[in-house]
């Protein structure tokens, strides 16, 4: 057995007699002390909550990984973390604490692993802001970790004799049958390609999961099958001494980037890529998804991109399917949880189905589905998912309506008093200014709900990766740090221009130095504890909006 680096601390008894004060509280667990001495001890950390699908089964997995653990001669004892869901926080002040919850998870499972001192550590989580924490804290940590996804689940359209091969509402007119592609039917994340199920085709990509189990759906025997094996593999991880930072290297987040311009994935990506990569010490800036998305097209076209749910992309070969066909532009040394090279994995996977991995010479789109815009309004950047943009609204330009809040911005919309062709600015919705970045699904849902096809939306907030049409997010330096967005009336000209990656008003550098001469930032009413310390220390959406 390999020397332990962590665990041999519970049990030295070269410290007595503190080390009688571990064994005989250790010993209350059940479990013999000496018997434990000899083994591996393994953390199992999810995000079981019973109050949103995406996680109210994974403490069951976690016991299948417990088994495996076990079968391969380690310990386990699981502990939880928070389980924001951002559906449920959609559309209220709730929102503007999901995004924050990141870096608490990061913080909470970092801390906890380093006083509990395990070996090693399973992830189990399946949506939104848990799996980038949990990758964050692999990272800092640099242990044997391996992650296990909960699955996609099933929207309820999939069991309606009215489904028509699709899970878009695009293509249904009645509105129960566009109810039920948004309404979950099972366990496991929304089945669309948002942020939960980006990030947990990410997680593989990246190499931190078993090949083929990312997109297995949540209710599959197949699920249980690759807890039992992840809970094996963390054994023979911890023997081998592969560590995190063995696995997630600039080459694997590029790897990841790839992958997620490929899927047509969430935009979310562009906060958290950037974040992984700060806490293994590199820089991944926004440039980074612009030199790619001209190298890689989109090749499935998952809702909200295309009429296919995450079944349809598991049963066409998944992830590794996906890799396969961008072979050539991956980095195929990069490792993978395994302890072989990523190009070792891609060489076994299969294609099973070409109209939802489409061949890379006839792709669903010919560029990668995130796009960054930068110009006066954006000096640092912005981003936009093209994936899900009308071609020909890929070029808008209109006469600025502005909001200093996402609720004013409903409230106009609910009374109907916007009109086709402005631009909606939302600003003050960063991650400072919010604070906490919300998402503006509920905006985009408005509009859409609305039957506003003309109209284009700009703000520093953020979008859910279900959003669709010219939704620019991102926007920084937000306006809250007196970007440019801060300047901006009623009536200026902005020009979206995703081809050509603008984002300009029609405002000189001076003309905007002069608007914000005498600006201050708006006073908000932010709750006493955890936000205030998030706002004062949190960084711009273009470096992550990590906590400096």
């Amino acid at each position: 057995m390999a020397d332990r680096k962590n665990s041999s601390d519970i049990f030295d008894t070269r410290d007595f007699p503190v080390s009688l004060v571990r064994r005989s509280i250790f010993q209350g667990t059940g479990i013999d002390p000496e018997e434990a001495a000899k083994k591996h001890i393994v953390a199992i950390v999810h995000s079981q909550t019973d109050i949103n699908p995406g996680h109210m089964h994974l403490a069951q997995l976690a016991e299948h990984v417990r088994q495996g653990v076990t079968g391969a001669g380690g310990l386990a004892f699981a502990c939880g973390v928070p389980g924001p869901c951002d559906g449920i926080a959609m559309g209220h002040v709730g929102m503007k604490h999901v995004l924050a919850q990141r870096d608490l998870i990061a913080d909470l499972v970092e801390t906890h692993i380093r006083s509990m001192r395990f070996d090693g550590v399973v992830f189990i989580a399946g949506c939104d802001k848990i799996i980038p924490g949990m990758l964050m804290a692999a990272a800092r940590l640099d242990i044997p970790a391996v992650m296990l996804t909960g699955g996609p689940n099933s929207f309820a359209i999939r069991f309606l004799p009215s489904m028509k091969g699709s899970v878009s509402h695009k293509d249904y007119t009645d509105p129960l049958d566009r109810f039920a592609t948004a309404t979950c039917a099972t366990c496991g994340s929304c089945e669309v390609m948002g942020t939960a199920n980006t990030f947990q085709c990410l997680a593989e990509a990246m190499g931190m999961c078993l090949p083929g189990s990312a997109n297995v759906p949540s209710y599959h025997s197949d699920r249980i099958l690759f807890a039992r094996k992840t809970g094996e593999r963390i054994i023979g991880m911890i023997q081998e001494g592969l560590t995190a930072r063995r696995i997630i290297t600039k080459d694997a987040l590029e790897n990841a980037v790839m992958v997620d311009m490929a899927l047509g994935g969430s935009t979310n990506a562009t906060l958290h890529l950037p974040a992984i990569a700060h806490c293994i010490g590199e820089e991944l800036p926004l440039t980074v998804f612009n030199e790619f998305n001209v190298r890689i097209p989109t090749i499935c076209g998952i809702a909200p991109n295309g009429p296919y749910g995450m079944q349809d992309l598991y049963v066409a070969g998944g992830v590794g399917g996906v890799m396969k066909r961008i072979r050539d532009d991956l980095h195929g040394s990069a490792l993978s949880v395994t302890g072989k090279p990523i190009e070792s994995v891609v060489k076994t996977a299969q294609i099973k189905n070409a109209d939802v991995i489409t061949p890379r010479e006839s792709p669903f789109l010919p560029q990668g589905g995130t796009v960054v815009l930068s110009g006066t309004l954006a000096p640092e950047g912005s981003v936009i998912k093209q994936s899900a943009v009308d071609p020909d609204m890929r070029f808008f330009k209109g006469p600025a309506r502005v909001f200093d809040s996402e609720q004013d911005c409903l409230a106009a919309i609910r009374s109907q008093q916007l009109r086709e062709g402005e631009v909606l600015v939302i600003r003050y919705e960063g991650p400072a200014g919010g604070p906490g970045m919300p998402e503006m699904l509920a905006v985009t849902m408005a509009l859409d709900l609305g039957g506003y096809k003309q109209m284009a939306l700009v703000t520093d907030g953020r979008f859910s990766g279900a959003t669709a049409g010219p939704c620019v997010g991102h926007v920084s330096p937000e306006a809250f740090a007196g970007g440019p967005l801060a300047a901006v009336c009623d009536g200026d000209e902005i020009t979206i221009d995703i081809p050509g990656r603008k984002l300009d008003v029609a405002l000189s550098e001076e003309e905007i130095a002069q608007r914000l001469a005498d600006w201050q930032p708006p006073a908000t009413d932010v709750p006493d504890g955890y936000m205030k310390r998030y706002r004062k220390y949190v960084s711009s959406a273009a470096r992550g909006a990590v906590i400096e």
